[in-house]
C-alpha cells in the first residue's frame, strides 16, 4: 500500500531539496529572519524547529554529543558555532516548541508567488 510521503517537493530531486533546506537553514540562523515563498517557509519552519530542539540539548548539564554531531552534520561550522553559544539558545529555553514564526506578505509582481518572511521568536 503507497503511503503519503512527508513534507514538499518543490519539484525538484531529494538532492536538490536537501541542498535547498541546507542553504536556507544556514541563512535563517545567520541573519535570523529570510524572506521566501510561503511553501517553503513552511517547510524550513518544520525543520528548524526540530533542528533548535537538537541545538537546546547541546547545553544541558549532560552534554550530549551526539546531539552536537547531528548538528555538525546538518548545518555549516558557522552555524553550529552559532547555536553552541549558550545567549543565542537562552531565547528559547522556556519554549518546548515554536521556536520560528512565518508571516505572510504581498505576492510577488513577477510571478505572483506567495512570499512570506520566517523569522526566529
Amino acid at each position: 500500500m503507497q503511503k503519503r510521503k512527508e513534507g514538499r517537493t518543490f519539484g525538484r530531486t531529494r538532492n536538490q531539496r536537501s541542498a535547498l533546506m541546507h542553504g536556507l537553514m544556514a541563512d535563517l540562523i545567520e541573519r535570523e529572519k529570510i524572506t521566501t515563498t510561503l511553501a517553503k517557509a513552511k517547510e524550513l519552519k518544520r525543520i528548524m524547529d526540530r533542528v533548535v530542539i537538537t541545538a537546546k540539548k547541546v547545553h544541558q548539564p549532560e552534554v550530549s554529543v551526539s546531539a552536537i554531531r547531528r548538528l555538525q552534520v546538518i548545518l555549516p561550522e558557522k552555524s553550529v558555532r552559532k547555536f553552541r553559544d549558550a545567549d543565542f539558545i537562552k531565547r528559547f529555553s522556556e519554549r518546548t516548541s515554536g521556536f520560528t514564526r512565518v508571516i505572510k506578505l504581498d505576492p510577488r509582481k513577477s510571478d505572483s508567488a506567495e512570499l512570506a518572511v520566517i523569522e526566529f521568536v
